[in-house]
C-alpha cells in the first residue's frame, strides 16, 4: 500500500489520492488498438484499486474505446471513492491518426461516449483538453468550456478540468466555469509551467502533470540515475517523488501496463528527496 496523502480541489467534494493511475499505456503501440495481452491490463486496472490509487486518467480516444472498455470490465460496479477522470476535445481516425473535435456537438458526442462505455451516469471530471497534438496554442477555449458548463448544469458532469492548456487560458475559462485541475506536460526538465502551478496551488485547484520521466521516448540522464542509485530507488521513483514534492497541489498518474511496475511506481510516494537530490535534479532543468 501506498502512503496516503491527499489533495482536495477547493469548492468541490473530491478527495484524490495523489498517486493515481493513467490508463493510455492499457491501448496498443502509440495509444492504438487493443491491449497486447487483454489479461494482464485487466489485472493492472484491478491491482490499482487494491494499493489505494482512487484516481483513474482515461479518454475514450485511448484506443479509441480500449481503455475505458478495459476499465469498466475490471472495476465495474466502482468503488464509490474512485474518481474516473476523462478528456474530450480529440477523436483517432483509422489509421491512429489525432484529429481535434472540439464544437459543442464533437463535445457533447464525446461526453455520452465515455459514459456508455465506462458504464456510468455522471462523469466525476471531464477535462477539456485543448491545444494541438503537440501542446498547447493561444486560441480561445471559450467555447469548450461552454459547452462542459451546459452539460454540467444537464448532470452529464460534475467538475471541469483543462488539460494542454496555458495560463492564459487557464484565466478565460475561469471566467466561465469553476475549473477544478488542469492538465499539461510538466517534469524534471520541462518546467514551463513552475508558475502556473503555483497560482493553482494558491487557488486550491489540482496539477496533474504527464509524461513525468520525459515522455515516449524516456528521459536518459546521469544526474538522475545517480540520485536514484544513492537513494535505493528507480529514476522513475524519483523522478515521480520529485513531482509530490515540489506542490502539494500535484497529483500523479503515472501509466504501466505492468502489475509489478505499477507497484514500483506506487512506492515512489515513500520516497523522500533530501537536500541534495533536489539541488542537483533541480540543476537539470538549469542544463
Amino acid at each position: 500500500m501506498m502512503q496516503q496523502t491527499t489533495f482536495s480541489p477547493a469548492g468541490s467534494d473530491l478527495v484524490f489520492n495523489r498517486m493515481g493511475y493513467g490508463a493510455m499505456q492499457l491501448a496498443g503501440p502509440h495509444v492504438f488498438g487493443p491491449p497486447t495481452d487483454r489479461a494482464a491490463a485487466l489485472a493492472v486496472l484491478r491491482a490499482t484499486v487494491e494499493v489505494g490509487i482512487n484516481h483513474i486518467d482515461t479518454a475514450d480516444f485511448y484506443g479509441p474505446f480500449v481503455t475505458n472498455e478495459l476499465i469498466r470490465e475490471a472495476l465495474h460496479p466502482y468503488r464509490k471513492d474512485l474518481h474516473i477522470v476523462t478528456k474530450v476535445g480529440f477523436l483517432r481516425d483509422a489509421q491512429g491518426g489525432w484529429n481535434p473535435a472540439k464544437s459543442p456537438a464533437q463535445l457533447r458526442e464525446a461526453v455520452l461516449a465515455n459514459l456508455d462505455r465506462l458504464g456510468l451516469e455522471q462523469m466525476d471530471v471531464v477535462n477539456f483538453r485543448a491545444g494541438g497534438a503537440m501542446g498547447p496554442d493561444d486560441h480561445s477555449i471559450a467555447g469548450g468550456v461552454e459547452a462542459l458548463a451546459s452539460m454540467q448544469r444537464e448532470g452529464l458532469l460534475r467538475y471541469i478540468g483543462l488539460s494542454n492548456v496555458t495560463a492564459a487560458q487557464v484565466r478565460e475559462a475561469q471566467g466561465i466555469a469553476q475549473i477544478v485541475c488542469v492538465q499539461n506536460q510538466y517534469n524534471l526538465v520541462h518546467r514551463g509551467d513552475d508558475a502556473l502551478i503555483d497560482t493553482l496551488q494558491a487557488q486550491g485547484i489540482a496539477y496533474v502533470p504527464f509524461f513525468p520521466l520525459g515522455g515516449f521516448t524516456p528521459l536518459q540522464s546521469a544526474s538522475l540515475s545517480d540520485v536514484a542509485k544513492r537513494l535505493e530507488a528507480t529514476p522513475m521513483q524519483v523522478a515521480l517523488a520529485w513531482l509530490l514534492q515540489r506542490s502539494a497541489n500535484i497529483l500523479v498518474i503515472p501509466g504501466t501496463s505492468s502489475v509489478s511496475h505499477l507497484r514500483e511506481n506506487v512506492a515512489a510516494s515513500q520516497v523522500v528527496l533530501d537536500e541534495e537530490a533536489v539541488l542537483v535534479l533541480d540543476a537539470m532543468a538549469a542544463a
